[in-house]
């Protein structure tokens, strides 16, 4: 612990002589190795403790500057040691400044009355008339925010959680605020309430009220020129810029605003990145992403999305005000002009073209088209499990992880197949063979949910989920296998055996995490039951679920495999396995080819429309080659689609022959 003295009568001298005065100097504490030098025009008030200054600031463009107080007012405050804080127009009142800290070109900084510094914010998430409301803190994960807003059902849950959070709100709530150690704050207005973490840049920013930055060294945050924040929390690795507007928000962990974005009672978790356009009461999941200024995101709940330019959503229709809302599940997409009327459920991995006003649930036709053909939406099932863009997309999303924080708050799950996804085609698939059979199989079209398929597509749809169901419990199968040397189905049988029931049942998705909804479940009846009360240990429990993710898999896919292939446990032979293996060598090999075929479109003539725009077709074929990188064949993804065809037929081929054994 830091201790201070008083000033000394010399010490007092020499700063009445440099322009500093004091309401009281008795009042002005100061450490060993403190000294007068770098100390002028400064006007202390209430209690000021002083560190030393030692450190010469290395700016931009070369210049230096020695760190010391010039032209400021400080009241209440303590400052650490190498702190250069300069011009300060107004005052800093009421503040804890760590050591290494720049200030310079300020308006006013000031903590006013006990202040929980964002904590606590209520946002009306979803429903802006109320409802939903998510309490924003500093440890808040999108998982914690999904059950606070979605499970509204178990009031007990949701009284709970705010009892809960309430605590950590009492527990960060001061009359003081904090500025950490090596922040830079320069030519900034008004900053009130906020508290800053270490390593944060805050450059021409406008307006802070009520809010943390939970900056630190691993992920620092930068907020930039024109911004203005109210009510709002931002994580570690996050950057706000641009004349963005945030008001009522929780900005996540590496998420990125910027570019006049403007965004109120909304959340964005993990990796969000959001320029330009519009945000109105929602909840964005990890890595949504929306770049367009015509873009308006309101009232909806999205995760690994990306929204065309244009899309727009309404959560009214002219009668009760704005209460609707829409849920857009995991990898959902929107092409440009697209619009949904809420209430609105779209599956996962689909794309929206069009507009759509009816009201659909696709939930369990995931990977599919929502399309407007002549104001009637169409249902294409399955289709984008051929789409080059969704394998793309699949592999992307681990690689622009950009968090750097060792504590990470949100847990995400990236697999493109899991039980989420797969119990929901298990459904499409009944939902596809009923239509058949209520509506006979020679209609040209079905009708399911306000919307029409067409024939062809639904018996395509067919084929998709099957192959993607065969692709996903034979990755399970040969996975579990692994270690099985031969075909011995005795020893087949004993390692097939799940190590644990949890996984069993129905899966689901909160906003990341993909966990059986028992283990959720206790989860939540832990925390109604008061067994569990404490925010950290509320993550804990998230993380725990998430790190056991590939054991409750097996436990699920098990099941799913012995009832899919219509087998017996006590009387399945080797046979059996090799079968399931074969059709899943198929169903990979397939898929992979109709994504090779779907990648070739990007590189027929008709995609190189534009290029050489001054030649012949030779000029256009060379343009067109140094631009994207190469021919079909040498294209990298391309040339990985071809080796994965390789590397699984081979590894189909390898655990056949040891099954054969």
């Amino acid at each position: 612990m830091t201790e201070y003295r008083r000033l000394t009568e010399d010490e007092i001298s020499r700063l009445q002589s440099q322009m500093c005065t004091a309401e009281d100097w008795r009042q002005v504490e100061v450490t060993d190795g403190f000294s007068t030098e770098h100390i002028c025009h400064t006007r202390f008030s209430g209690r000021v403790r002083l560190g030393k200054f030692g450190k010469v600031f290395e700016m931009a463009g070369g210049i230096r500057k020695h760190s010391g107080l010039y032209h400021t007012t400080l009241h209440n405050v303590t400052v650490g040691d190498d702190c250069c804080i300069e011009n300060v127009k107004n005052y800093i009142a009421n503040y804890e400044i760590g050591q290494g800290t720049f200030i310079e070109n300020v308006d006013i900084i000031l903590t006013d009355g006990p202040s929980s510094f964002g904590n606590g914010v209520e946002v009306s998430v979803l429903n802006e008339t109320g409802g939903r409301e998510v309490m924003i803190h500093d440890r808040l994960s999108a998982h914690q925010a999904y059950i606070m807003a979605l499970y509204r059902h178990r009031p007990g849950l949701v009284s709970a959680m705010r009892k809960m959070i309430g605590r950590y709100v009492e527990s960060v709530k001061s009359d003081t605020g904090r500025i950490a150690s090596h922040v830079t704050i320069v030519d900034a207005g008004y900053i009130k309430n906020v508290n800053i973490g270490e390593y944060c840049k805050i450059e021409g920013t406008s307006r802070l009220k009520n809010g943390s930055i939970n900056s630190n060294r691993h992920a620092p945050v930068h907020v930039g020129v024109g911004v203005i924040g109210d009510d709002f929390i931002i994580c570690s690795g996050a950057s706000v810029e641009d004349r963005s507007t945030i008001s009522r928000c929780f900005i996540g962990q590496s998420c990125h605003i910027g570019h006049t974005y403007s965004a109120s009672d909304s959340l964005f978790f993990s990796n969000c990145h959001g320029e330009n356009g519009e945000a109105c009461a929602i909840f964005a999941g990890p890595f949504t992403v929306t770049h367009h200024k015509s873009t308006l995101l309101i009232a909806g709940m999205f995760s690994f999305m990306n929204a065309g330019s244009g899309s727009n959503q309404s959560n009214h229709m002219y009668k009760l005000g704005p209460i609707h809302q829409g849920i857009m599940e995991r990898g959902a997409k929107t092409a440009s002009d697209s619009y949904l009327l809420w209430p609105a459920k779209v599956g996962a991995f689909s794309l929206v073209m069009g507009r759509h006003v009816s009201h659909q649930d696709t939930s369990d036709l995931p990977f599919s088209y929502l399309i407007e053909q002549q104001n009637t939406s169409y249902i294409f099932p399955g289709v984008n499990l051929r789409s080059v863009g969704t394998i793309r997309d699949a592999q992307k999303w681990p690689k622009r992880d950009k968090r750097t924080d060792p504590d990470r708050l949100d847990c995400i799950n990236y697999n493109l197949l899991s039980p989420y996804t797969i119990q929901k085609m298990l459904n499409g698939r009944r939902i596809l063979l009923d239509l058949m059979k209520v509506s006979g199989e020679t209609s040209e079209t079905y009708s399911y949910q306000s919307a029409k398929i067409k024939n062809t597509s639904l018996r395509k749809g067919l084929v998709f989920y099957d192959l993607a169901i065969n692709k996903f419990l034979g990755n399970s199968l040969i996975k579990r296998l692994e270690t099985v040397p031969d075909g011995n189905i005795e020893a087949i049988r004993e390692r097939m055996r799940p190590d644990t029931p949890v996984g069993r049942g129905q899966w689901v998705d909160i906003a990341g995490l993909i966990a059986p909804k028992s283990e959720v479940e206790a989860l939540m009846s832990d925390i109604e039951n008061g067994l569990l009360t404490d925010v950290s240990e509320m993550n804990s429990r998230l993380v725990a679920m998430h790190s056991e993710y590939y054991t409750y898999e097996w436990t699920w896919a098990y099941d799913r495999i012995m009832e899919y292939y219509g087998l017996d446990p006590e009387t399945m032979t080797v046979d059996d396995i090799i079968a399931i293996v074969g059709k899943w060598k198929k169903s990979v090999v397939t898929l992979d080819e109709m994504v090779y075929e779907d990648a070739r479109k990007e590189f027929s003539l008709s995609a190189m429309t534009g290029f050489g725009a001054d030649g012949d077709e030779d000029t256009k074929s060379r343009d067109f080659e140094e631009v994207r990188g190469g021919f079909f064949d040498s294209n990298t993804f391309v040339q990985a689609v071809l080796e994965h065809i390789r590397v699984k037929s081979a590894l189909g081929d390898e655990f056949l022959s040891r099954m054969r054994r």
